[in-house]
């Protein structure tokens, strides 16, 4: 396998970027050592940055177009090599983001107030998302047994039966918790969702990086009813700033509503070419890149888990299924939430995602993102560990 040194360093400041320049606007600080939003700390792979560097070199950058054989077969040629998942090119939809193409989709299929329901904790853009387009959060919250996490389907059931629930909207890989959802479980939801005539959306951007021995199942494989699935190579790649998105949506008219909402409402037609080009390149060519990358990113996660449970015995904590978000209790601490975040910030200077941001029931939690050189990483556990021994 060719080598790729995840452990350089790059200086991210001064870059205009969200996780270090604007620390502040979350954490109220400048300056901080950022462990927060999903995005990495390491260069995307070379086979991007060549292709990227090809198509500057070619000079215009005028409008472009998606629809077209190299973007829609470099899409099935990763469904097909990764998930052995054949998809048709005709089902296929473009958007400047999975959560935008999120709330496209919900204003398509549910109405002011109706329900969307979603697994909890889940992902504050989930919240923000269906509240900011006036529908109603209906939370499920998984249960956690051990290390693992499940879905009570009798629940899942009683709320989908709800007459004002009509998307659930899934997380697969979920964010925070890890988890990688089982088939039978996908099959089984996929089945009480046709039941009761509930939509379904599969938000699946974090589909590229199971790190356990554990399948990813794409919602394809095992949808009845209505549905549509939405991901991106960003996550992947490190490369959500270029912006884009894609998906998979089956049903004809649903595909023609969509199109006029994109770009009749809101006059989204061209797509960002560095975008496409950056996503067939990874599809095409960047697997030996994103394999060393999860190889990398299950020892940062191993690390973790060797350095807290050295430091706390009691904590014994495990690296998660999916992710490079280390979703991270401190109740077997009995440590208050919002005075650890206080010293995380203020003396510590360390800025890791308080797990009140995705649900208040998830207050004792952290979230800390792993997707860094081990010499950063280190330096962020240094500082968690000596805040916590400081209670």
């Amino acid at each position: 396998m060719q080598a790729f040194n995840f452990d350089r360093v790059v200086d991210r400041h001064g870059s205009w970027c969200t996780q270090w320049d604007f620390v502040a606007d979350r954490f109220g600080v400048a300056d901080l050592l950022p462990f927060t939003i999903s995005d990495m700390d390491f260069a995307t792979a070379p086979c991007i940055i060549d292709a990227l560097q090809q198509r500057l070199n070619h000079g215009v950058l005028g409008y472009s177009r998606w629809q077209h054989e190299d973007f829609l077969s470099a899409l099935q040629h990763w469904m097909r090599s990764r998930f052995a998942s054949e998809i048709a090119a005709e089902s296929l939809v473009y958007g400047p983001s999975v959560i935008y193409m999120v709330a496209q989709l919900l204003r398509h299929w549910t109405q002011a107030e109706d329900e969307v329901l979603i697994h909890t904790p889940a992902y504050d853009a989930f919240y923000q998302t269906i509240i900011g387009n006036q529908r109603r959060v209906l939370e499920l919250p998984l249960q956690r047994a051990g290390d693992t996490w499940h879905c009570d389907m009798a629940q899942l059931e009683t709320l989908l039966a709800r007459p004002r629930c009509k998307v659930m909207l899934l997380c697969s890989p979920h964010n925070p918790t890890g988890k990688v959802w089982q088939r039978a479980e996908l099959q089984q939801m996929a089945a009480l969702c046709e039941r009761h005539g509930v939509s379904v959306i599969s938000d699946e951007i974090h589909m590229d990086m199971v790190l356990s021995e554990a399948r990813h199942t794409p919602w394809c494989e095992v949808a009845q009813g209505r549905w549509a699935l939405f991901t991106s190579a960003s996550k992947s790649f490190n490369i959500p700033a270029l912006t884009g998105a894609w998906g998979i949506i089956p049903d004809a008219d649903d595909r023609r509503a969509w199109f006029h909402a994109l770009k009749q409402q809101d006059g989204l037609s061209s797509p960002a070419v560095m975008a496409l080009a950056a996503t067939i390149a990874a599809y095409r060519h960047g697997a030996p890149w994103l394999d060393a990358l999860r190889d990398y990113l299950r020892a940062n996660m191993q690390h973790i888990a060797q350095r807290l449970n050295a430091a706390f015995a009691g904590l014994n904590w495990q690296p998660p299924q999916a992710t490079y978000l280390a979703w991270i209790d401190t109740a077997p601490l009995a440590i208050d939430d919002v005075a650890l975040q206080q010293r995380l910030i203020q003396q510590h200077k360390v800025a890791i995602m308080p797990g009140s941001t995705y649900g208040s029931a998830s207050r004792s939690y952290l979230r800390l993102n792993a997707g860094c050189p081990r010499s950063k990483l280190d330096d962020g556990l240094d500082r968690l560990v000596a805040a916590l021994q400081s209670f």
